[in-house]
């Protein structure tokens, strides 16, 4: 399993992780999606939520992944990314995992200090006219707030805004530290340091995994 706030890197390094492990990468919005696409008993249940408007039970989401996991693709491995977000989650998981004989072997934690992942994620410029994206410290264009690609116009979008960033991190850290608390209770929360070059925050995560 793996989490981390915005801005930490978790997409990247759960793509890099199911290439180099050769497992299945199992996003629960990607599973949401499929499962409504192909009309299963959970996923039909998923939508009649969802078209109310309201949030879909945590046994139904329970009862997708436990689906999901049951698939031949999963066999051999697979990386849990966007769930469990609560405790309750959590619990429900781990009973269900149990039921498949099914061991988890961790929860990989990308922690980044916050005053970084403002940096990260208010740096961001789009370009008004073509869309493309620089960031003011990691791929500054070559003129400021002038597109390199077609001299457009550089804005910063407005959820990219201090007082939004902040908002989203603060309800991230409410949410994940109960999850925090109940796998590092349970001795198989894997803390990394996101706060460096990516291919040293992925040697660290395997390194994690394989002690």
């Amino acid at each position: 399993m793996i989490m981390g706030p915005p801005g930490a890197g978790k997409g990247t390094q759960a793509e890099r992780l199911v290439k180099e492990l050769d497992i299945t990468h199992i996003s629960t919005g990607d599973m949401f999606r499929a499962a409504i696409k192909e009309g299963t008993e959970m996923g039909k249940k998923a939508k009649e939520y969802m078209d109310k408007g309201q949030l879909v039970p945590d046994e139904v989401v329970v009862g997708m992944v436990k689906d999901r996991l049951s698939q031949p693709d999963c066999e051999k491995g697979f990386l849990l990314d966007g769930f469990p977000r609560t405790a309750a989650q959590a619990d429900a998981l781990s009973k269900t995992l149990d039921d498949m004989g099914i061991k988890l072997d961790g929860v990989i934690n990308i922690g980044v200090p916050r005053e970084r992942l403002m940096a990260r994620l208010t740096g961001r410029r789009v370009c008004k006219a073509c869309g493309a994206s620089y960031h003011v410290i990691f791929n500054s264009p070559k003129q400021e707030g002038v597109c390199d690609s077609c001299g457009g116009e550089l804005y910063q979008r407005s959820d990219d805004n201090e007082e939004t960033v902040s908002n989203r991190l603060d309800v991230y850290e409410a949410q994940t530290q109960p999850l925090i608390d109940y796998y590092s209770e349970r001795g198989v929360l894997l803390e990394i340091n996101g706060d460096q070059d990516i291919n040293l925050v992925l040697k660290d995560v395997l390194a994690a995994l394989k002690k």
